[in-house]
């Protein structure tokens, strides 16, 4: 694995976080410690779609492995399922939201901010889902997957600034949109500061207390992992069989 000269936290603090950012030892050890005070985690009541995506699918290299990167992406698809269910999403429109939130940031090319970069995912995902799909073993519908793919196209805009045209967009398919955007919120127990930690109040759909406790969790689990030299996919799936789920 790549990593900074300096921890994460403390580029973070000084304000000298680079293009591309990585999660090291001495940061992941101050997220674990300031852990928030959560609701427990409950056993989940959902099944979980699992989507790791592929290194190829990034437009960086270098963003294979970082904190926009395959686990990222993978962890998003996984509360992405159990946000869907909760919200009775339908089964078509679930397996290509997670499908899309595997994906939502493929196209990022820096890990600070890259206006733009959902849109880019997003006609990423219409030209390529099926390949996508594949890799889960899973099918859906052309409905579905148009949907899903504004939903990537959005994840990345407040609502407060939408264009008539993503306005437009977003009535096409309000709760996709609002569902990617929650399931990313809650990955963001990687960042290496508390005031970019999820903020509930900027999303237009509840979610569980318990959830949050997953995605501290998921985050702390699998980075671990990867930490300790495990493949992108053996950490998720590590990460999982501790909170007591098998992939």
């Amino acid at each position: 694995m790549t990593s900074p000269a300096a921890p994460l936290r403390e580029l973070a603090q000084q304000g000298h976080l680079s293009t591309h950012q990585f999660m090291d030892q001495a940061t992941l050890d101050w997220i674990t410690a300031n852990r928030p005070t959560l609701a427990p985690a409950a056993s989940l009541p959902y099944p979980l779609l699992l989507l790791v995506p592929e290194a190829a699918w990034f437009v960086e290299a270098r963003g294979v492995d970082s904190i926009h990167g395959v686990r990222h992406g993978a962890r998003v698809c996984l509360l992405a399922s159990l946000l869907a269910q909760e919200h009775k999403l339908s089964h078509d429109d679930t397996v290509a939201l997670c499908a899309a939130a595997a994906v939502h940031d493929c196209r990022r090319r820096d890990d600070r901010a890259d206006p733009g970069h959902g849109h880019r995912a997003a006609h990423w995902f219409a030209r390529n889902n099926a390949t996508v799909l594949a890799v889960g073993g899973w099918h859906t519908s052309a409905a579905a997957l148009a949907k899903a793919a504004v939903a990537i196209g959005l994840h990345d805009v407040p609502h407060h600034v939408f264009s008539p045209k993503e306005q437009r967009a977003y009535q096409t398919a309000r709760l996709p949109v609002d569902l990617l955007k929650a399931a990313d919120c809650l990955d963001r127990y990687r960042l290496p500061l508390t005031r970019w930690w999820p903020d509930p109040s900027y999303l237009r759909i509840t979610v569980p207390s318990w959830l949050h406790a997953v995605a501290f969790d998921l985050v702390v689990r699998s980075e671990q992992a990867r930490l300790d030299g495990a493949t992108h996919h053996d950490a998720l799936t590590h990460a999982l069989a501790l909170l007591g789920h098998d992939q």
